[in-house]
């Protein structure tokens, strides 16, 4: 383990419920605790790719009291403590402010990686020496730094951020001071990103000193920093669980976008050299399911005819037999299927919601 990265940590967010993968996510068992690729489940694949460069005792899950078992059961290599249960969801400023007051009680020198349990990232060198060059930005910066993803394409899906001044370069990485953060863009917009060149898609993966986010938190939400001091305190007793029960339940549902990363003055941005996908929605996954010469993927037990460009994932369910249709999704699990048109997928989440509506939460 090399020393450079001695007081490094990372913080996994998995508390998300995956909604657009129903019928395969579920409450219970969301998309982070499922193998939609490969064998490993998509947080046991994000704790692998971190291997050699973050010792299992310096990597933090912050996850819902609902799968927390289930993760820590995934998760064995992880101390069962650092596994970490939010009482109730709110948003991910909430869990930046946990996670950094916990990084800096184990250490007062921690410099924490922030990242989602549910993307796809390859090669995993080239994925660590990103990371290792936006702790070295933190580190000499004394700032915020996030990871921009060259864009592929004209994508709306994603939030983007736009570079400004150019700074030195880390590790062989691209570095810029972040001019803004843009939102998810209707295509017209996103087609002007794409031909301006300055735009990168916004990964979601953040480093930061503990203290340096914790004192921004401190100055643009001291109401969050201070209602999360009384748990940061207990960290490593019995009463942690106790306080972190009693603070959370008041607290504002606000995503760290909204509450910091749009009002610190200087954030920078390392220009990733890595593949990424947040494997989003169905439609995104086709791709990566090797899709044959008429492009049809395939995963679990089906008969596919005739058919292109479609998409057919079995979980557990009986043989699935699709003919003759183009541009198809169909998901198949044991008491749950999903047909819909290619491009349509996101529409998934207007069927969870009519489920709940419908009070079936034995289907949620």
């Amino acid at each position: 383990m090399s020393g450079e990265h001695e007081h490094v940590y990372a913080v996994i967010m998995a508390g998300g419920s995956g909604t657009r993968f129903w019928p395969v996510s579920r409450g219970e068992r969301p998309k982070q605790l499922t193998r939609i690729l490969g064998e490993e489940t998509m947080i046991q694949a994000t704790l692998a790719r971190l291997a050699g460069m973050i010792p299992p005792e310096r990597v933090l899950v912050i996850t819902t009291a609902a799968i927390a078992a289930q993760t820590r059961a995934q998760l064995p290599q992880l101390p069962p403590e650092n596994v970490i249960a939010e009482p109730v969801g709110r948003d991910t400023a909430a869990c930046v402010c946990l996670a950094a007051g916990v990084v800096e009680r184990m250490d007062s020198d921690g410099v924490m990686i922030l990242l989602p349990a549910d993307q796809l990232i390859q090669p995993v060198d080239a994925f660590q020496n990103c990371l290792a060059a936006g702790v070295e930005v933190a580190r000499r910066e004394c700032g915020l730094v996030t990871y921009g993803i060259p864009p592929r394409f004209a994508a709306t899906g994603y939030g983007y951020v736009k570079q400004g001044a150019a700074a030195d370069a880390a590790r062989g990485c691209s570095v810029h001071v972040v001019e803004r953060f843009v939102e998810k863009p209707d295509q017209a917009t996103a087609e002007g990103y794409l031909e301006a060149g300055c735009y990168l898609w916004n990964s979601g993966i953040f480093t930061w000193r503990a203290d340096v986010v914790l004192s921004e938190l401190a100055r643009h939400c001291p109401q969050l920093t201070a209602a999360l001091e009384p748990v940061r305190a207990q960290w490593g007793t019995e009463r942690f669980d106790a306080a972190l029960e009693a603070a959370y339940q008041p607290l504002e549902k606000i995503s760290v976008d909204y509450a910091l990363m749009e009002k610190v003055e200087t954030i920078h941005v390392v220009t990733a050299d890595f593949d990424w996908d947040d494997v989003g929605s169905w439609d995104a996954l086709h791709a990566h399911l090797d899709p044959d010469a008429q492009g049809v993927a395939s995963r679990g037990e089906s008969l596919v005819l005739d058919c292109r460009n479609t998409l057919v994932f079995n979980e557990d369910g009986p043989l699935v037999a699709v003919s003759g249709m183009d541009d198809v999704i169909v998901i198949s699990t044991a008491n749950g299927v999903l047909v819909c048109p290619r491009g349509g997928s996101q529409s998934v989440k207007q069927v969870v919601g009519e489920l709940k509506q419908r009070q079936r939460e034995d289907l949620l």
